[in-house]
Order: structure tokens, then sequence, then C-alpha cells
């Protein structure tokens, strides 16, 4: 019994010494990186970094959006297998439509466009407007729908 309390209390001196060199190597730490990057003199006496709020605006300019002449777009077929193919930005919606005619291993029944997220079912009207607008570029997956024309 004494033996047992003996390991116990050497275990958990052993744990003590353990966790202060830990603290102390933290402390090393701060002091070092402290070092490298010196806090203003208002950060510093109050000893708290100061976050940006969310209503902040970054003051890094706008990134321009980026103009793409290529989108690839993988293709759902009803079976489970996937097409993928490199279209033109400018190209309009109709040509992926019939590239899926012509390249479809799911049998030819009439079927539909669509995309997951953000959740868009693609109508007759929109196989006239260009991937660019349809917000597929730089690159998208489209699904096929069964029993839309």
């Amino acid at each position: 019994m004494k033996k047992i309390a003996e390991e116990r209390k050497r275990a958990k001196i052993e744990d003590k010494l353990a966790r202060q060199k830990v603290k102390e190597e933290i402390e090393r730490d701060k002091a070092d990186r402290a070092a490298k990057f010196p806090k203003s003199s208002t950060e510093a006496s109050v000893g708290l970094l100061v976050q940006p709020s969310a209503t902040e605006k970054p003051t890094q300019e706008p990134t321009q959006q980026k103009e793409y002449d290529q989108t690839r777009i993988q293709i759902r077929l009803t079976n489970g297998s996937a097409l993928t193919h490199s279209f033109g930005s400018k190209e309009c919606l109709g040509a992926v439509r019939l590239y899926i005619q012509m390249n479809r291993t799911d049998g030819d029944s009439p079927f539909g466009l669509m995309t997951s997220f953000p959740r868009k079912v693609f109508m007759e009207d929109d196989m006239a407007k260009p991937l660019f607008d349809l917000g597929l570029v730089p690159s998208a997956v489209l699904i096929l729908v069964k029993g839309q024309s």
C-alpha cells in the first residue's frame, strides 16, 4: 500500500515538473514571438490583440473578376457515369446539350439540365445564353434530369 502511494506521489511530482517545463517553453516562445513581431504601444499596455470587427471593410482593393475563356463542365448522366469536356466560356448552353446528346451512354430519353448548388434548373430559354452568363465558368457540374425536353 505504501509502495502504491509513493508511486502516485512520484508520478504527480513528475507530471507537475513536466507541466512546468511546458509552461516555461510556452513563455519562451511568446517572448521570441514578441521580439520578432513587436506590438504597438497601446496593444502592449493592454496586452491584447485587437481583432478587426466584422463590419470593418478590408483595406485591400477588391480583386477584379478574372476573365476565363474556357470552362470545364462535368456532366452527370442518369446512369451514374460522367462526361467531362472543356467548352468556350462564350458558347451557349445549347452546345453543351448537343455534346451530351452525341456522347451520352445512358440511352436516348429526353432530359433536362440542372446544377446542384446553387440549385438551378435550366429551361429552354437558357439554351441560347452563354455559359459565362449562366455562372458555369470556370467549372461546373451539370446533372441530367429525366423527362424534360
